[in-house]
């Protein structure tokens, strides 16, 4: 079964920790987010507003959390700030407090925290949770000589010219660690770098394919990993199209790939939008910046930035066994958060045993939530699909 891209094996096998949900939110929601506010003094006259810091113990150390709370009418904010990470504020979707007990949910980590203030009103005794296993994160309010210095984010990365065909000016590709599980693709700037990754991974990343679209492939297609590092010859970050045309470079150069186009009648699943509509809005991030998507632990996936095209080519490259037909007709970036219960053909572990499945009463199957959730239908049929016939294709030469 092809175990697909853009996310790490092992947190999938074991359940996703606090850090790696984190490290994989990259960018600020950009909303408002609040909630009813309650009292906001207890009655010793002590105040949940202003800044707190605490920190995450984490298998490299620490990992340094602030949190800001403010108030709004009858509202209460707050935004939480990895600091080690430098990454952007996340928003709280809700926040309560109740004069002594604060509770926050997290929706863009699927993250919750309780914490119970202390007597004197300087610390917060809680828990954050989401994901993986609970995590002890105790706060103290600041002050301006306590407070940790908050880094400045870093800019916005430099876009490649849209109208730029770009080629990896070089590129290095090593076999992986045998023993490494997780896989992956990032983009820093002009570096594109895919890790544990096979043949039949960088094809389907090149030409957007499902493993059932690949013909005529050698034995290795599937066995043999590597580590791909290359740096465009185009300085910026390019877009998916230039990432992949940079992947088919390389699997030409490289891997010395010829192949030709046909036509094959495939068992697929055709998305498309439900009666009533789509149940999620256009994105209000940048048009030109790359579409995130990341899972927070089996069956929980976050969207961001995306059109659907890429939303079906992950579910057919990370989830299901049959290519995914993108016939909803939607051609905006969305941004949405799919939540399921994971059956025993999905997330399947590089060691050959399925995912466990945490909470299995508390979501749908996939084909029920994406219509619940998403207004979107996926339906098996029959179709004409495109696939690739491989006439030619070697190991990679030497760097």
């Amino acid at each position: 079964m092809n175990r697909g891209l853009w996310i790490g094996t092992r947190g999938l096998q074991r359940g996703l920790m606090l850090l790696s949900i984190l490290l994989s939110f990259s960018a600020s929601l950009g909303f408002a987010s609040n909630g009813f506010a309650g009292p906001v003094q207890t009655p010793g006259g002590e105040t949940i507003i202003g800044k707190w810091q605490g920190a995450i113990g984490t298998p490299k150390g620490q990992l340094r959390i602030v949190i800001e709370i403010s108030s709004a009418s009858d509202k209460l904010n707050a935004n939480f700030c990895s600091i080690d990470q430098q990454s952007p504020a996340i928003p709280a979707s809700r926040v309560t407090w109740d004069g002594s007990i604060l509770k926050m949910a997290i929706t863009a980590i699927n993250g919750n925290y309780e914490g119970k203030m202390s007597a004197d009103g300087n610390s917060i005794f809680g828990t954050l949770s989401g994901g993986g296993q609970p995590t002890s994160l105790n706060l103290a309010r600041t002050t301006p000589e306590t407070a940790w210095l908050i880094p400045e984010p870093p800019p916005p990365p430099r876009r490649m010219d849209a109208n730029a065909i770009p080629e990896f000016e070089v590129a290095t590709i090593k076999p992986s660690n045998p023993s490494r599980l997780d896989k992956g693709l990032t983009v820093r700037g002009s570096d594109v770098m895919t890790v544990n990754t096979t043949l039949g991974d960088l094809i389907e990343i090149a030409y957007g394919l499902h493993a059932k679209q690949i013909v005529g492939a050698p034995s290795w297609l599937e066995s043999e990993k590597f580590d791909v590092t290359g740096r465009s010859d185009t300085p910026g970050q390019p877009n998916v199209d230039q990432i992949r045309t940079m992947m088919q470079k390389l699997l030409a150069d490289r891997f010395q790939l010829k192949f030709h186009r046909d036509k094959k009648d495939l068992s697929v699943y055709a998305l498309t939008v439900a009666k009533g509509g789509p149940k999620f809005s256009k994105s209000a991030r940048d048009p030109n910046g790359l579409p995130g998507v990341s899972f927070r632990g089996p069956g929980n996936l976050a969207v961001t930035n995306a059109p659907m095209e890429v939303f079906a080519n992950l579910l057919q490259v990370t989830v299901l066994d049959k290519p995914v037909v993108d016939r909803t007709g939607l051609s905006e970036k969305y941004d949405f958060i799919l939540k399921w219960k994971p059956d025993l053909g999905q997330f399947l572990g590089l060691d050959g045993t399925p995912s466990p499945t945490p909470d299995p009463d508390a979501a749908p199957d996939l084909f029920t939530a994406i219509q619940q959730q998403l207004g979107l239908k996926l339906n098996a049929t029959k179709s004409s699909a495109g696939v690739i016939v491989i006439d030619n294709v070697a190991k990679p030469s030497e760097n």
